[in-house]
């Protein structure tokens, strides 16, 4: 069925402006795009707009731990080790591939509201978590957390995480899988290299907690730059470096290569701030995550991008050194490229309509134009503003409905598992 969004205002990361178009959706791509003076093509379904509705990509949450909703609100203000150690991973314990399952599903109807079409997601059953993703057809880029435990605890998560690649990476399109060493503080280095290894052999990224506090920069046994090269990290075929606060802005980083930054959770954790302009200066590619609901405590993208456009204007007293489109293309197109999502992220012909409608007829509207829209929605909008989240030409979220997925069931069983892993 093909769907035309007619006069609508269209914006991506690769835009100066907006552009006022009739945009056909046919197949699961974006078949046509034509000036809004121009005649609309035929459809079955019909958006108007009359410049009232913005088409944005969907945005990529490109570091997150989907079912840590389930942990939203433990351990409160707390720095990021005592959080972990007192207060996450003894709950963690008590995680069962059920509750990982509904939690993932809560964390999903979350962001499709929200407009997040894909997700990167480093956490336990992930068999689960594919299951899900699957069911309701978003995408997401996975890989099993690998940490340090009992003899054999690492060998057999490495080996969960390839099976976890041998049976969904590219499966229908949605899914692809890292491998997914922790940190430096919880995989042995010797280890790291061993992971590292596989993931060149077999051709799989990597998604990896680097220097997120000072406290890890100070522990690591060599520089960064030798940690990353020594360890075999870089020669897998791409790298995501979550956090990355504490990383030196000179250190040599290939192409392959991509920062996730959190600022929320780095606040909010009290972990500092990523130089987020010294790397744009240099052209290293940022993309953005929200990181788990435990610690953020929204899996809201639209968040994240005014808090980053906003924080580092601050800290460098610059008004203009992060733009409202740097941090659109890092929150759509950067996050999808750094997982392998090609034609994913931009609003172009050919590529998939994984895309976010958005109800511009409000009044803190008033005054956007095809110049000022980047502007309005990163400062002025909200995830209150998303009408609709589309993946592959089809509504995942439509005016607070979910065609694919449970919401009351999902709501339910996630409320008796946040009951059962607290008591």
């Amino acid at each position: 069925m093909a769907t035309l969004f007619k006069d609508v205002l269209i914006l991506d990361g690769s835009r100066e402006k907006a552009e006022r178009v009739h945009m056909l959706v046919s197949k699961g791509r974006i078949a046509q795009i034509l000036d809004a003076s121009e005649n609309p093509p035929s459809a079955d379904k019909i958006i108007s707009g009359h410049g009232k509705l913005a088409v944005i990509p969907g945005f990529v949450n490109a570091h997150t731990h989907a079912a840590m909703v389930l942990l939203r609100g433990l351990g409160e203000e707390a720095p990021l080790m005592e959080w972990l150690q007192n207060k996450i991973w003894p709950v963690e314990d008590k995680l069962t591939p059920e509750y990982i399952y509904w939690g993932t599903l809560s964390a999903m109807l979350e962001m499709l509201s929200t407009g997040t079409t894909c997700f990167a997601d480093m956490y336990f059953e992930m068999d689960r978590v594919a299951e899900a993703v699957l069911g309701a057809g978003m995408r997401a880029a996975l890989c099993r957390g690998i940490t340090a435990g009992e003899p054999g605890k690492i060998e057999r998560s490495l080996q969960n995480n390839l099976d976890l690649a041998e049976k969904y990476h590219g499966r229908e399109g949605l899914i692809t899988v890292q491998l997914g060493p922790h940190a430096p503080y919880t995989v042995p280095f010797e280890s790291m290299k061993n992971i590292a290894s596989a993931a060149k052999s077999h051709g799989l990224g990597i998604h990896f907690h680097f220097l997120e506090t000072e406290g890890e920069l100070q522990n690591l046994p060599m520089s960064p730059e030798e940690y990353l090269n020594s360890s075999g990290l870089l020669d897998a075929p791409y790298l995501t470096l979550a956090h990355a606060v504490w990383l030196d802005v000179n250190t040599e980083l290939p192409d392959n290569v991509t920062l996730i930054h959190n600022p929320n959770s780095n606040l909010k954790l009290g972990s500092g701030v990523m130089p987020l302009v010294s790397w744009l200066e240099r052209g290293v590619p940022v993309a953005l995550g929200t990181d788990g609901a435990s610690s953020n405590n929204r899996l809201d993208m639209w968040e994240e991008m005014r808090i980053a456009a906003l924080l580092h204007k601050g800290v460098n007293k610059d008004p203009v050194c992060v733009s409202a489109l740097d941090v659109l293309r890092m929150a759509t197109y950067e996050g999808a490229r750094a997982y392998g999502f090609s034609q994913k992220g931009m609003l172009q012909e050919g590529w998939f309509a994984d895309l976010v409608l958005v109800n511009l007829d409000k009044p803190h509207y008033i005054g956007v134009n095809e110049e000022n829209l980047a502007a309005y929605l990163v400062y002025a909008g909200s995830s209150a503003d998303v009408e609709g989240t589309m993946i592959n030409g089809r509504w995942l979220y439509k005016n607070g409905e979910y065609p694919t997925l449970d919401c009351e069931e999902i709501m339910q069983k996630t409320r008796e598992a946040r009951e059962a892993i607290t008591k």
